[in-house]
């Protein structure tokens, strides 16, 4: 039997912090984590399209559509991200941003492709739960990260690579789609995704 188009469910979701990109795990050792189930009441086979770490926040978008993930994914749809940094970015660093920079996962090293980096003013962005440390222990600097490929946690090892790691992690867009004052927590059912 095929599904129509019509009868396929999309939603953007603003991930909160500490919960995990899925809906449920029957491992024990994840029996007390958060997870995405919890924030609404989801239409069955719904997935994430892509993921953002558990200690990562901002826009997920869903659907239920398994051919709208393939397209967003496969089409390398940008992907923009607030990141704060542990100290004061140079202009040094950004440009090794700019043209990629090696990291690496389980032991095998990858170049990233060249993104769009931008320094930021400290943007408007909802309280989080996660505990960042103050100004005491030193300056923080924001920077806007558009990448168009998704490796396990891509731009936090960026920042690392360049020397400045990444406090607050938060996606604010996918392609056209953006969080919209969503706060965190919150869905939006939507008509498409494309």
């Amino acid at each position: 039997m095929e599904i129509s188009k019509t009868s396929q469910k999309h939603y953007k979701l603003y991930k909160p912090y500490g919960y995990l990109s899925q809906f449920q795990s029957n491992a024990k050792h994840e029996q007390k984590k958060k997870f995405l189930g919890e924030l609404y009441t989801f239409a069955e086979s719904t997935m994430a399209i892509g993921r953002l770490d558990k200690n990562s926040e901002g826009l997920l978008l869903l659907t239920t559509d398994g051919q709208v993930s393939y397209d967003i994914c496969s089409r390398k749809v940008d992907k923009e991200y607030y990141a704060q940094l542990d100290g004061a970015i140079t202009e040094a660093a950004i440009e090794r941003l700019k043209k990629g920079v090696e990291i690496g996962f389980k032991g095998i090293k990858y170049d990233t492709l060249p993104c769009k980096v931008t320094l930021l003013k400290t943007p408007e962005l909802p309280a989080t739960e996660q505990k960042i440390r103050d100004d005491r222990h030193g300056p923080t600097s924001w920077v806007s990260i558009i990448i168009n490929e998704g490796k396990f946690r891509q731009v936090r090892k960026m920042t690392s690579a360049v020397g400045f790691p990444t406090l607050r992690l938060v996606r604010v867009r996918v392609g056209t789609i953006t969080l919209d004052g969503l706060l965190p927590g919150t869905v939006k059912e939507m008509d498409n995704l494309l």
